[in-house]
C-alpha cells in the first residue's frame, strides 16, 4: 500500500509581531527565521517542498531548496485566509473598538467573519483541493508544506472531520510542524495524524 507522508510547518514571527495578518506579505523576522532553522534542524529526507507564495513562507522554502537541492513548488491555494479589514491589526486593537469581538469570531468562525473576510467554506475549499493535488502528485513521497495556521487548521478539518466551526480550537505555534501519514490514494485512502507542533531539530540529515 502506498504511504505518503506530508509535514506542514507553519512560518515563523512575521516582522511585526503577532496580529491578524492575513494575506499582507510581511516576511520573516530574525526570530522567525531562527524560529524555523530550530524546527527543522539539518534534516533533509524531503522529496519536494511546497510553499505558500507569500514571503514568510516562500523565502525559508527558499532557503531549504538551495541549501539541500530538494525541488520547490509555490502553490497560491496555501495562502493563508483573507482577513478583510482585519489585516494588520492585532486582537488587542480590535478589542479597544469592539471589547468582545475577537473571542466571537473565534466561538463562530464561520457566522462571524471580520467584513471583507474570506468566506470559511471558500478557504476550506481551496485548501483541500491543493491538498488532493499534492497527495496525487507526490504520492509515496515525502513532502514538506511550508504554509500558515489557517491552513494548517483546514488540513486537519479535513483529515479528521473537525466542523468548520470548530477550526479556532486548534492551536498552532509558530513554527510548529504537524505530520500527516496518508495510506492508499484517491477514494480508499486513510489519513491519520502522527504529531501536532512537533520538531525535526534532533532528527539525522535525510533520517526519518
Amino acid at each position: 500500500m502506498t504511504s505518503t507522508t506530508i509535514d506542514l510547518i507553519r512560518h515563523g514571527e512575521p516582522v511585526g509581531g503577532k496580529k491578524y495578518r492575513g494575506q499582507r506579505d510581511d516576511p520573516l523576522s530574525e526570530k522567525g527565521w531562527r524560529q524555523m532553522w530550530d524546527t527543522v534542524g539539518e534534516f533533509s529526507g524531503w522529496h519536494q517542498v511546497v510553499a505558500s507564495p507569500l514571503s514568510r513562507c516562500s523565502a525559508f522554502a527558499q532557503a531549504l531548496h538551495e541549501k539541500w537541492g530538494i525541488p520547490l513548488k509555490r502553490d497560491p491555494r496555501l495562502k493563508e485566509v483573507g482577513f478583510g479589514e482585519w489585516e494588520g491589526r492585532t486582537a488587542e486593537e480590535l478589542a479597544q473598538a469592539e471589547p468582545h469581538i475577537v473571542d466571537e469570531f473565534r466561538r463562530d468562525p464561520v457566522g462571524k467573519r471580520p467584513r471583507g473576510a474570506e468566506p470559511l467554506e471558500a478557504f476550506h475549499a481551496r485548501v483541500c483541493a491543493a491538498w488532493d493535488d499534492l497527495l496525487a502528485e507526490y504520492g509515496g513521497q515525502h513532502v514538506l508544506v511550508v504554509c500558515h495556521a489557517g491552513v494548517i487548521r483546514m488540513v486537519l478539518a479535513g483529515v479528521l472531520g473537525i466542523p468548520l466551526d470548530n477550526v479556532y480550537r486548534i492551536q498552532v505555534a509558530s513554527a510548529g510542524l504537524t505530520r500527516i501519514v496518508v495510506e492508499g490514494r484517491g477514494e480508499h485512502r486513510m489519513a491519520s495524524l502522527l504529531f501536532h507542533h512537533g520538531r525535526l531539530a534532533d532528527a539525522r540529515s535525510g533520517a526519518e
